[in-house]
């Protein structure tokens, strides 16, 4: 059942990828391994620590901040 007090959402493009990544946690997040600043990718969807030359992955708007699942930077 629709609520009639919202707007009906036209024109949007429907999410495939889940909830987008808030900018405002890159303040809080820290590279788990050197604890230095990261980078987003958003293009990749990864939050990226130069430092460490490791990429962690961004599902469905959640950063998974385990150094097993980072991709190694060439």
């Amino acid at each position: 059942m629709t609520d009639p007090t919202v707007p009906p959402r036209t024109g949007d493009a429907p999410e495939t990828s889940g909830p987008a990544f808030d900018r405002r946690m890159l303040e809080a997040l820290l590279c788990p391994q050197t604890h230095g600043r990261l980078e987003y990718d958003a293009e990749r969807q990864e939050l990226v620590s130069t430092s460490a030359g490791l990429a962690f992955p961004i599902r469905g708007g959640i950063p998974v901040m385990l150094i097993d699942e980072a991709r190694r930077l060439d």
